[in-house]
């Protein structure tokens, strides 16, 4: 695709063919036209990069973001990903946070209430431009006693479907940060399973914040912007926390799901057990170390399922996508490639399947994270999987995870609603 602004016939049959295929699978027209007129605007709107570099009054600092991507771009050639025209344009929306998202969630079960969507199938989470929309949404789904949770996002995927532009907004943010938000979408362009969300955001998420590190490895010199921080070790310290605090949720799940199994039929002993629950970890997260600035909305925000859910989305196994990218040289395109490979043979279950290639893999953590508490030896855990590789742990095969990269979500229309446990 030219990466260059759409003229209008380009534009009228994207959004064409979109309203085909959402009207012939039964999608609310109101939500269609919302989203497909919000879409075409940013689409029309794009520039390409390479013209927004010949303006000689550019401010410096976002120049060099701007190169940057383009340089992430390039680099996401060699680890083998689709690139096409994404992030070769940029553009803007009429709002700076342009995405609301909503998420609900079963409260006295961890399970997600989903939507049923053309092309991607059952998501957890759905996509609105329109503020006002998704506060009706999320309040129909309270009033139904659902836990729920509405949240901005600064950047979504058409998964290939279209070159998505830069959004200007995006630019506030430091280069480390725009290297994995450019990573992590164009992984979603390059492999994305129906159906099968925590599989598509955690394996993203780990090809975004690893391929940040490699990509400051491999230039030095974007590394160490004039009188700016180190990027490279903002990059680690991100990526460490990620892990960190996944494994930190991911215990937190085990408690609720087992007070919610031992509470079954008793709506009321369940939610005391679970707030019950929430209070400790709230106290146990900050006895954790999170050099990066960790994750304060999880003691700043009321929790509920919907929240915890949104956290544990982006995170599923990120310590075995670790492990395997250990096991292959810290080699990352090739860690994506085995990784893909291995989830090709069983896409109903592609965790499952990533797990049986890579049986040393699963977690050491779940060897620490024994006994009643929230709080595992994260220490112990992470030095013995960096030291020897072979790890083994007794966790069940349930999604688990962080909402390390909050920021990362795709627009979806859907079709119908439908509740499935994940």
């Amino acid at each position: 695709m030219n990466p260059g602004r759409s003229h209008s016939p380009a534009v009228a049959r994207y959004l064409i063919a979109v309203l085909l295929v959402l009207g012939a699978s039964g999608c609310a027209a109101g939500y269609v036209l919302r989203a497909g007129y919000e879409e075409a605007k940013i689409l029309w709107r794009r520039e390409p990069i390479t013209d927004v570099l010949r303006r000689p009054d550019l401010d410096p600092d976002q120049r060099r973001k701007i190169e940057t991507v383009l340089a992430a771009r390039e680099f996401a050639l060699g680890l083998g990903l689709n690139v096409d025209g994404s992030f070769g344009s940029l553009s803007y929306s009429d709002r700076e946070e342009n995405i609301w998202v909503v998420t609900a969630a079963e409260r006295t079960r961890l399970e997600p209430y989903t939507w049923w969507f053309p092309i991607v199938g059952r998501v957890p989470y759905k996509g609105y431009f329109d503020p006002d929309q998704a506060r009706a949404e999320t309040a129909d789904l309270e009033r139904r006693g659902y836990d729920t949770y509405l949240r901005s996002a600064a950047a979504f995927s058409t998964l290939g479907w279209f070159a998505d532009p830069l959004l200007r907004h995006q630019l506030r943010h430091e280069e480390e940060y725009l290297v994995d938000l450019v990573l992590h979408e164009l992984y979603h362009s390059t492999f994305y399973v129906q159906g099968k969300s925590a599989f598509n955001e955690s394996l993203a998420t780990f090809a975004g914040h690893r391929g940040a590190i490699a990509f400051f490895r491999a230039h030095p010199e974007r590394a160490h912007p004039p009188g700016g921080a180190d990027l490279l070790a903002r990059a680690e310290m991100s990526w460490e926390d990620t892990k960190r605090f996944g494994t930190f949720v991911t215990r937190v799940a085990t408690l609720l799901r087992g007070a919610y199994t031992d509470h079954d039929g008793d709506p009321a002993g369940a939610i005391a057990a679970r707030e019950s629950i929430f209070a400790r970890a709230r106290d146990e997260y900050r006895a954790l170390s999170f050099p990066s600035g960790g994750f304060r909305s999880f003691v700043d925000e009321p929790l509920n399922n919907a929240i915890l859910l949104h956290y544990l989305l982006y995170g599923t196994d990120l310590d075995v996508f670790e492990a395997i990218y250990h096991a292959q040289g810290d080699d990352l395109g090739r860690a994506l490639a085995a990784i893909r490979k291995a989830a090709e043979t069983d896409l109903s279950d592609p965790f499952g399947a990533v797990r049986r290639a890579f049986p040393q893999a699963v977690s050491v953590r779940g060897r620490w994270c024994g006994g009643s508490g929230a709080v595992c030896d994260l220490d112990r855990a992470e030095h013995e999987l960096a030291g020897t590789g072979s790890i083994e742990t007794e966790r069940g095969d349930l999604p688990i995870g962080t909402g390390g990269h909050e920021a990362f979500d795709h627009l979806f229309f859907p079709a119908e609603e439908e509740r499935h446990r994940l």
